[in-house]
């Protein structure tokens, strides 16, 4: 991997930092040394449900047993003492998780404890449990309590999420909701700087701050500065000194925070998008890396249109040992499909050489011809054996991609998805449309009910000028005759009035003002901005102009005091209040590629597909 040799591309490998932190904590705490011979000690690891939506994505179940660790058990499900092993928990502070643990203290159940918190543990809480151990005689058993500070989900090498339980809590509704309460709004935001704190006490560097004004990600950005200065401040029990920040300690460039807010740009979310990631998140049940499929046996002998029956469930994994998958997650889907084919033939031709050299080998008899044929052809089958389990791999891969995009054809086939995805193009990007609106509305062939909502409600975002009353009532009867539920409408309206008061909105497409990349201001690259690019994070000058700036290790300072950091910065962390998604991760990937020695990270509140996204939209729409 090269995130570990390049000490300044610290934000290039977030998922390595906390993979690596993550075995430590397995191994005691103690740093996790590979090739170390003799056996692992064994243990049993209990987690919660956020330390197992922590762990899941990075490590797999055959890793945890080379790491010794025979059983992983939910805190909270019924567990059998096993009083000769330790235990290493990996658990939120909550109230509930802390009187489990010290009933597992009282119960006896294992033979030492290595408590380990996701996240920082208040003072009060470590009282209770070690009142309990004191209580139940255990005090010598509680090996080692450790803050992890590792209350984030990395899902690639430059993508994090802040969580997958609760995440209603901190979720685009929540935090948009009309009726919220100051003390509500507080929870919310303190629950998101929480995580990120732990981002970065795990990446080992205090980032620059800059983040629009008047949203939540302002409110974000002064707790995260107030509680990043309070850490700095406290220079015996700082996170962000000497060895805590491992390869970090030889950066001399601190990398840039961008908060933006998910109103700045709504059509992205909802928009019917074409690469193999996205699209397997929209249509397909895909969430912390793993994708669940119902295989359909097909109709059998059933009257036309009826539904094919189902079938049994299947779960894979798109992890990046998936060579093809890290390949080609970023490709428009024509040519994963292409690929799949061109893998598929390649297999056969190497599965047909083993069974040629093997029929030869097969030959009967003490003849001499077989004989000689033997020691040539030998060599050669020990080298073909000798690639029998790549092989095995590789047809595994191949099996699970045709399912996979299979799977995706469907849908788009079904629900003619191509044509969304084209005309929505058009749409943002304000190129002449080739049909009505209404055509694609009123077509029942054309794609779900939610579909067509998601066309409107783009359509009704990114255009200049709001449609009429009476083009609106054409429009909404369309959609209601289509099915449709109007409440994501009523709020978008409610949005779109909002945020015409407050400013102007996201300028999608070729405005008159030429528009500069948000991300290639901040990165001070002055370059002009692909627009195809960034798609939609995209903003006009003076607002950025307008971004304001936090300096966290400037110990005294507001915006204007605070001298600007005027190198151009190679590594962004880019982070969306509110809620992100694969498109705009794989708009950012693109966009960085031409860009040498440039690292961006993508980060989002929580992680959704436009159909998630819609239900929020109908929630905060509804009367």
């Amino acid at each position: 991997m090269v995130g570990v040799k390049m000490a300044t591309a610290a934000a290039a490998s977030i998922r390595e930092r906390q993979t690596v932190a993550l075995k430590r904590m397995l191994n005691f705490n103690v740093p996790h040394v590979k090739n170390s011979t003799g056996e692992p000690v064994w243990k049993v690891l209990i987690y919660d449900r956020f330390g197992q939506d922590i762990i899941s994505p990075l490590l797999s179940v055959k890793e945890l047993r080379d790491m010794g660790i025979t059983l992983h058990l939910l805190l909270h499900s019924d567990r059998d003492p096993i009083p000769d092993v330790p235990a290493v928990y990996f658990v939120m502070p909550t109230e509930e998780n802390i009187d489990r643990m010290c009933q597992d203290l009282r119960n006896q159940l294992y033979e030492s404890y290595y408590l380990n918190f996701i996240s920082a543990i208040s003072r009060s809480k470590l009282e209770d449990i070690a009142n309990a151990a004191l209580a139940a005689s255990a005090v010598t058993q509680v090996a080692k309590v450790f803050d992890q500070y590792l209350n984030f989900i990395t899902l690639e090498d430059d993508m994090f999420v802040l969580c997958n339980q609760n995440k209603e809590l901190v979720s685009y509704r929540a935090i948009n909701r009309p009726d919220i309460t100051d003390t509500e709004m507080e929870t919310v935001m303190d629950t998101i700087v929480d995580s990120l704190f732990c981002f970065f006490v795990t990446l080992g560097a205090v980032p620059i701050i800059r983040c629009s004004r008047g949203t939540a990600a302002e409110m974000v950005a002064v707790k995260l500065d107030k509680k990043l200065r309070e850490n700095l401040r406290d220079a015996r029990n700082s996170l962000f000194t000497g060895d805590t920040l491992g390869a970090g300690q030889f950066s001399f460039q601190r990398p840039l925070l961008v908060l933006v807010d998910r109103n700045i740009d709504l059509a992205t979310p909802l928009h019917h998008t074409w690469t193999y990631q996205a699209l397997v998140h929209d249509v397909l049940d895909f969430h912390l890396n793993r994708v669940n499929l119902e295989e359909s046996s097909g109709v059998e002998n059933s009257p036309a249109g009826a539904r094919p029956k189902r079938k049994n469930k299947k779960s894979y994994d798109l992890t990046p040992v998936d060579k093809f998958w890290q390949k080609h997650k970023g490709s428009p889907f024509p040519e994963v499909a292409e690929s799949v084919q061109q893998e598929l033939e390649s297999y056969r031709a190497q599965e047909d050489e083993v069974k040629r050299l093997k029929s030869i080998m097969g030959l009967e008899g003490e003849d001499e011809g077989a004989i000689s044929m033997l020691s040539d052809n030998t060599a050669k089958l020990t080298s073909a054996v000798s690639s029998l389990p790549e092989l095995l791999e590789k047809k595994r891969l191949i099996d699970l991609h045709t399912n996979v995009a299979t799977a995706v054809l469907e849908h788009i086939k079904a629900r003619k998805l191509d044509v969304y995805f084209e005309y929505e193009e058009k749409i943002m990007s304000k190129t002449t449309l080739d049909k009505s609106l209404l055509d694609i509305i009123s077509d029942p062939d054309a794609g779900t009910p939610e579909d067509k909502m998601r066309l409107f409600l783009i359509y009704y975002i990114s255009a200049q000028q709001a449609p009429s009353e009476a083009d609106l009532e054409q429009y909404k009867k369309a959609l209601t005759d289509a099915g449709c539920n109007l409440n994501p409408l009523q709020y978008i309206k409610q949005w779109k009035a909002f945020a015409k008061m407050a400013s102007a909105p996201a300028s999608y497409g070729n405005t008159t003002t030429k528009p500069m990349g948000l991300l290639s201001r901040v990165m001070n690259t002055g370059s002009q901005f692909v627009m195809e690019g960034v798609k939609n994070l995209v903003l006009k000058q003076q607002e950025t102009d307008d971004y304001r700036y936090f300096d966290p290790k400037m110990l005294r300072g507001n915006d204007s005091s605070v001298p600007r950091n005027k190198n151009p910065f190679q590594e962004a962390i880019v982070f969306v209040v509110g809620g992100g998604n694969y498109i705009e991760y794989q708009n950012l990937v693109d966009y960085i590629k031409g860009k040498q020695g440039k690292h961006i990270l993508y980060g989002c509140s929580e992680l959704f597909n436009a159909t998630q996204f819609i239900k929020q939209l109908s929630q905060l729409g509804q009367k």
